[in-house]
């Protein structure tokens, strides 16, 4: 027998309780062989002497936008949005380097420091004709200019060329599709930084649909890059809910709405695949629109649902029916009782998969047995609480900060936990979301829910265990025992062992996919 790769002379946290830590590993085919005592002898094409290092399972990022993460790179940037005057050259200076009649894309927008928006006057202003798209950093709202405006169908509201969630999305779809090659590209940029953080395989978080969807035929995009050999980690693609359509299913498939072809979860290898089916039920907390029960303090409103609350089940219940698994975005804690209304119902029409919450970003004490009994994954981002949680703390108010992206309060109502990053809203590393899980402190020093802070162990074990079990990889990644894949991440430091304030800071020495380095 002839290792393909044996590792040794280190620490390697396995997430395995049979066997949590090892000191040897062995690869063949690119997935694990043996670990621990095992090893011990066989010979190997190729040794990684670890020299003191610890290995850990490869992060697996539930919840990331990877052509938006590239394509945010290459755009004009406007953050830090403090100084409308400093905004407005950057889009001037933009628009200049697009043709006449183009698209003049911004991002890096962020109304909150500059205390109100931009108006479609100011971008007139400085637009030259072209068409200005100035995409909000939450990826809820957007600005335009009054050449956008003047192409938007009636009844689409906007407040002086800002547009929110549905409306937002029309104007859009005007913008797509981009080029393939462009995706390509951005998918590419994306791949490889997430990959530099440690991160071996994501859950791309919808293609294809209007409010977050670059060309109709995006899955086409990640085709091409695994094709040229551009995809480094392994992606799942959750399509957009408004993509499936009637199709003619014979009436015992129960199949009310569908990709051509039939095409679901599941479809697709170890390396791309058809993952869940994305359903918005609200906006976001840092564009003020994610669904409340009560409003946000100091403002008279308590956000809003994407759309009517029968026809969002209605969506739902489909989806279920037609053997998809749901990744229900809810992120107010109004959202999330329609959320976990329509997984009850659709649940109560036949068993299916387990489907996910997204982002849970506020969810009342009465709500978590309820995640608990219909086995409904919370898929949380702890980074935004560490970038953000001053501000969400202030606009929930004493009360409700304690319940914004829990950590301890699901596993101990014995909820299913998954840590993602949603990137690019913010950072995707996810040694700085684990730092953040375990202490609960944001950049600015706050304390927001000390009780729900995590131990390392369960922080790790929510961004390797528990993301790939969310995302159906359940048999093949987030733990390193023999059968799975050889997806594992060196690190110089052990996080067990590391001080938790230092953990953020650890140097990722590799990161290895199918038993392969980055380099």
């Amino acid at each position: 027998m002839m290792l393909d790769l044996r590792i040794e002379n280190g620490t390697i946290i396995t997430m395995d309780p049979a066997r949590p830590v090892v000191r040897a590993l062995g690869v063949w085919r690119g997935r694990v062989f043996a670990t621990g005592d095992e090893v011990a002898g066989l010979a190997a094409r190729e040794v990684l002497d670890l020299r003191g290092a610890t290995v850990v399972p490869g992060f697996v990022d539930a919840h990331v936008h990877l052509a938006w993460t590239g394509l945010k790179a290459r755009a004009a940037s406007v953050a830090p949005s403090v100084d409308a005057g400093a905004m407005l050259r950057v889009i001037a200076e933009a628009a200049r380097r697009v043709p006449e009649g183009g698209w003049v894309d911004v991002g890096g927008y962020d109304q909150r420091p500059l205390g109100r928006h931009l108006t479609a006057a100011e971008l007139d202003a400085v637009s030259a004709g072209r068409k200005v798209f100035v995409t909000h950093d939450s990826g809820h709202a957007c600005l335009v200019n009054s050449a956008v405006l003047a192409m938007l169908p009636a009844g689409v509201r906007h407040r002086d060329g800002l547009l929110t969630e549905g409306d937002m999305a029309v104007a859009r779809r005007l913008r797509w599709p981009y080029a393939v090659d462009e995706l390509v590209a951005a998918i590419a940029h994306a791949g490889r930084e997430a990959r530099s953080q440690g991160v071996t395989a994501v859950s791309e978080a919808g293609i294809a649909g209007g409010l977050i969807g670059h060309s109709p035929v995006e899955l086409g995009a990640y085709q091409t890059a695994r094709e040229r050999g551009l995809l480094p980690v392994r992606a799942r693609l959750m399509v957009a809910s408004d993509v499936p359509h009637a199709v003619a299913a014979h009436p015992d498939d129960d199949i009310p709405r569908a990709l051509d072809l039939g095409l679901r979860t599941g479809f697709g290898d170890e390396w791309l695949s058809v993952g869940a089916l994305k359903v918005f039920t609200d906006g976001g907390m840092m564009a003020r629109t994610a669904a409340l029960t009560a409003p946000y303090v100091g403002l008279d409103h308590a956000g809003e649902l994407a759309g009517d609350p029968a026809a969002l089940t209605a969506t739902i219940v489909d989806g279920h029916r037609a053997g998809w698994q749901l990744a229900v975005h809810a992120i107010g804690d109004r959202a999330v009782d329609l959320a976990l209304d329509a997984i009850a119902r659709a649940q109560a029409v036949k068993p299916g998969r387990r489907h996910r919450i997204e982002h849970a970003g506020l969810v009342r004490p009465d709500q978590l047995a309820r995640f608990r009994d219909l086995d409904v994954t919370a898929v949380v981002q702890p980074n935004f609480l560490w970038y953000l949680g001053d501000d969400y703390a202030e606009i929930m108010g004493p009360e409700r900060a304690d319940w914004l992206y829990r950590g301890a309060g699901f596993l101990d109502a014995g909820v299913r936990l998954a840590a993602s990053s949603d990137r690019p809203v913010t950072d995707g590393a996810p040694l700085r979301a684990i730092q953040f899980m375990a202490s609960r402190l944001t950049a600015g020093g706050r304390v927001v829910g000390a009780a729900e802070r995590l131990s390392v162990a369960d922080a790790l074990r929510a961004y390797t265990v528990g993301a790939a079990e969310a995302c159906g990889w359940a048999d093949e990644l987030g733990a390193l025992t023999p059968g799975r894949l050889a997806d594992f991440v060196v690190l110089e430091e052990n996080p067990l062992d590391t001080p938790v304030s230092r953990i953020a800071d650890i140097t990722i020495r590799d990161t290895y996919v199918d038993g392969r380095s980055l380099a």
